[in-house]
């Protein structure tokens, strides 16, 4: 499955063909598919290896802050992260940088039974802010570290003031959201005074907090996966992804972080830009996302916690 134009193709015979020429020692592992985003392909090899295979230039260029800062940063968390073992090479049939990570075990969020969905949310608010108070010496946005969602909802790219125009010539979207309400909350969140910023403008921030990204084991959160749009800004549309969570863990998630009223109202603007924009980018491509994206845009809509602030 492509998503992109320039997406390089990705199969199980190419992996075991890069393994085997830069990594011989692991050429007779097992090897087998270990899920897929929209921006790299996942192997995992042998017992304790995962590969990770960027689908694109742009995706490629991430590699580089995960194995760089993955072991300086998985000190001052709480959870675990995945740990880089060693870094493949571009050559003529991939034109990209790889990583071979440490295999962490455990189900993704999406699919896993938690035991305690409020302590679920507390787990990773404490993680984010664990995040956010982490050493960030030597990292500067302009290294990369600039990724969309670190940007304060004010300054939000162009293209996605567009995306509720655009959702509504789409039927995908417009046959099955409610759009007006969208724009709504939206129109609310930009009214909002420029004050009362979540966090100054370098704050780590791992921008993809989606539940696919959040590992439970024994009915808890143990991990944090996938590290490629890690980023310094603004940590609004940090809390984007807590609209894919039960409103018990949305909750427990918000109490511990003590979000504001404005702040959240914001954060969830960004989580409708960002289930928007799934549905238009991947409706054809991906609908299995297209409908994740949906049924985010849907649970933002229905809390009845999304208001604006008195």
């Amino acid at each position: 499955m492509t998503l992109h134009p320039d997406e390089t193709p990705i199969d199980p015979q190419l992996a075991k063909t890069l393994v085997a020429q830069q990594f011989p020692q692991w050429a007779g592992l097992e090897l087998g598919p270990a899920g897929a985003g929209t921006d790299n392909v996942m192997y995992r090899l042998g017992d304790d290896l995962l590969l990770r295979l960027p689908r694109t230039p742009v995706t490629a260029k991430a590699l580089h802050k995960e194995v760089t800062w993955l072991p300086r940063l998985a000190p001052a968390l709480p959870l675990q992260v995945p740990a880089p073992v060693a870094v493949g090479e571009p050559n003529a049939g991939y034109p990209h940088p790889w990583a071979v990570y440490s295999w962490i075990p455990g189900e993704s969020a999406d699919l896993a039974e938690i035991a305690d969905q409020a302590e679920f949310g507390r787990s990773l608010a404490r993680f984010v802010l664990a995040l956010r108070q982490a050493d960030h010496t030597g990292a500067r946005r302009c290294d990369g570290f600039d990724f969309y969602r670190s940007q304060p909802f004010r300054d939000r790219p162009a293209w996605a003031r567009r995306v509720v125009t655009d959702c509504r010539a789409l039927p995908a979207a417009a046959d099955t959201l409610d759009l007006d309400a969208a724009a709504a909350v939206l129109t609310a969140a930009d009214a909002l005074p420029a004050v009362g910023s979540d966090g100054s403008a370098q704050l780590w921030l791992h921008s993809d907090l989606r539940p696919a990204n959040l590992l439970v084991r024994g009915g808890e959160l143990t991990a944090v996966i996938d590290w490629g749009a890690l980023s310094l800004g603004d940590g609004t549309a940090e809390h984007a992804p807590v609209w894919d969570l039960s409103a018990a863990a949305r909750a427990g998630y918000r109490d511990e972080l003590r979000v504001a009223d404005d702040v959240w109202l914001r954060a969830a603007g960004w989580s409708l830009i960002i289930g928007l924009s799934g549905v238009l980018h991947y409706h054809r491509s991906w609908p299995a996302f297209a409908d994740e994206s949906r049924a985010r845009v849907r649970e933002v809509l229905a809390d009845p916690s999304v208001t604006a602030p008195a």
